[in-house]
């Protein structure tokens, strides 16, 4: 049986391939690998993770509560490590608690944590554990290139890039965890059309967040969209 929920993944990540390869050629990523960005117009990714993140674990601590599974208490360590890590990359982009306070979010790129919210209150977990499993490699990927940019174009050192570095390395045990629960709740009836629903809104709602982020680069405080 495991083995076809394997085929049901494989088969929803052959589907999103257009959009995971938007994600993995996202524009927003490469200005920054290319150092065409400066440290202040790099605030907005930090002020956006802030809201996200702050969401995020709320919804995981609310997923433990509903499930309580090991598999989604792993994934609320890791939010909560992820908020931690994110004030030293704050401090070093000039963004101190009180800048993280009063940030005011863009809704393009708060539709995700959004999103995330209702998956918490209303999904089944075998849902919400097909959309981390589909999802979270490409954030992964695009926040080790971004760790590794910063470090070597912007001068960040280890400390203060460890945000991206906790998502870049997958967890232990997370795939094997992530298909568990799917299979288990396909087995009591879960349906094959919502467990695939899921990773398609949310990989296109992280898609809607690189390009939310991009837009605003084109600000009148300095257009960079153009490599300028």
């Amino acid at each position: 049986m495991m083995a076809e929920t394997i085929r049901l993944i494989d088969s929803i990540r052959a589907e999103l391939t257009p959009v995971g390869e938007r994600l993995l050629t996202h524009p927003y990523v490469t200005a920054v690998e290319e150092g065409r960005l400066q440290a202040t117009q790099l605030q907005p990714f930090v002020g956006e993770q802030h809201g996200i993140i702050s969401s995020d674990l709320r919804s995981v601590a609310h997923l433990v509560s509903r499930f309580g599974t090991g598999f989604f208490l792993d994934v609320f360590q890791g939010e909560r490590a992820a908020l931690e890590a994110l004030s030293p990359l704050a401090a070093a982009l000039g963004m101190g608690p009180e800048d993280l306070r009063d940030y005011e979010p863009l809704p393009g790129a708060q539709a995700y944590s959004a999103y995330m919210a209702w998956l918490a209150a209303y999904a089944s977990e075998a849902e919400i554990a097909a959309a981390y499993l589909v999802n979270f490699p490409a954030w992964g990927q695009n926040c080790g290139r971004l760790g590794s940019a910063l470090k070597n174009r912007y001068g960040l050192d280890d400390e203060q890039v460890a945000f991206f570095d906790l998502f870049a390395t997958p967890l232990e045990g997370f795939e094997d965890g992530a298909l568990a629960v799917i299979r288990d709740g396909l087995d009591r009836g879960v349906s094959e059309r919502l467990v695939r629903r899921a990773p398609r809104l949310l990989q296109g709602f992280e898609l809607l967040y690189w390009d939310t982020l991009y837009t605003a680069l084109d600000q009148p405080q300095g257009r960079v969209l153009n490599g300028a």
